[in-house]
């Protein structure tokens, strides 16, 4: 078994022991730039609403979207079987926002009629739609109080995020990931 293996084993054994012993609630999220906790459906719709937001307004690149592809994926073809849950996760990895687009396409009261799925990740033919290129519609949302990264501190203008670094200020992958929190039951 190689050293990574055994440190991502170790990391899933670890978090689950936290979550059976402690109480810790995953899957919370900040809410109101990190003044309320909201439930992960809350944080989702956002997400979503996020992505409905940018198509109103680039109504040109929905176009695209929606003539080109006859689907969208993340991390793999299989995650069009999900259709409009984002609770189906068939994959090892979370795939969201290709859920997101689709509500958001359906919102928007269009559909599909291309020819070919589009995969949304970048330097792929869907990089544009990628969640670190969309603004979030509600950037004072956004938590910009400290964080940390794998539960160390980080000089983030010096390092920052990958979804900065490849991507834009208040987008909603900033919203997603800087939003996250774990929530300890007393």
């Amino acid at each position: 078994m190689k050293d990574q293996d055994i440190l991502e084993q170790a990391e899933k054994k670890f978090t689950q022991n936290m979550i059976n012993n402690l109480g810790i609630i995953i899957g919370k999220y900040l809410g109101n730039g990190g003044e309320q906790i909201i439930e992960r459906t809350q944080a989702l719709q956002m997400y979503e609403d996020g992505y409905y937001e940018f198509f109103k307004s680039n109504r040109n690149i929905l176009d695209w979207l929606i003539s080109t592809a006859s689907d969208v994926y993340d991390t793999s073809p299989s995650n069009v079987e999900t259709e409009f849950s984002y609770d189906v996760q068939e994959t090892p990895n979370n795939h969201i926002h290709d859920v997101a687009i689709r509500k958001a396409v359906l919102r928007n009261s269009v559909w599909f009629r291309g020819d070919h799925l589009i995969h949304v990740r970048p330097e792929k033919e869907g990089e544009r739609l990628g969640p670190h290129l969309i603004p979030f519609h509600l950037p004072n949302m956004i938590y910009l109080g400290q964080i940390k990264y794998k539960g160390e501190d980080r000089d983030f203008s010096i390092n920052p995020h990958w979804w900065i670094k490849i991507g834009i200020k208040n987008s909603v992958e900033q919203f997603y990931q800087q939003n996250k929190v774990l929530q300890v039951k007393k």
